[in-house]
């Protein structure tokens, strides 16, 4: 958590924030600091949403980043298995819009046709340790 409430101070709106790792690697956690670290929610208020695909957390703390307006969006793909599967989800209005979407099961998903993304791996290496891996991909 303590990661992910820093990592949310390098984010911008109209960014994708893609995690990778398998279960238990601690991407759910990893959203929780960051949607606290933007103010858009307490730690405790965020939740996988495996079952519901999209939480929508609302605004940053001050309802802007860098003057823009910034939603912050929780996607998980865990469920999704074909690609097709993923144009129900209404994916490229969030992206449209000014959000940071963070998507669990980041690799399921190919082109996200946003300017900014970044691809954080986590590993679970035993215990309470991670590594974590965080990669600025140029669009």
């Amino acid at each position: 958590m303590r990661f992910g409430r820093e990592l949310a101070g390098a984010l911008e709106p109209r960014c994708v924030v893609l995690l990778e790792g398998e279960l238990g690697s601690g991407k759910t956690t990893l959203v929780k600091g960051v949607v606290a670290g933007l103010g858009a929610r307490r730690e405790e208020d965020v939740n996988s949403p495996t079952f519901t695909l999209v939480h929508d957390y609302g605004h940053v703390s001050n309802g802007s980043i860098k003057g823009l307006p910034t939603r912050v969006y929780h996607v998980d793909l865990y469920r999704i298995e074909e690609p097709r599967e993923l144009a129900g989800l209404g994916l490229e209005d969030l992206m449209a819009d000014r959000a940071i979407v963070i998507v669990e099961w980041g690799d399921k998903l190919r082109d996200t046709g946003a300017a900014r993304r970044v691809r954080v791996r986590l590993e679970n290496l035993g215990g309470e340790d991670r590594r974590i891996v965080v990669e600025r991909l140029e669009a």
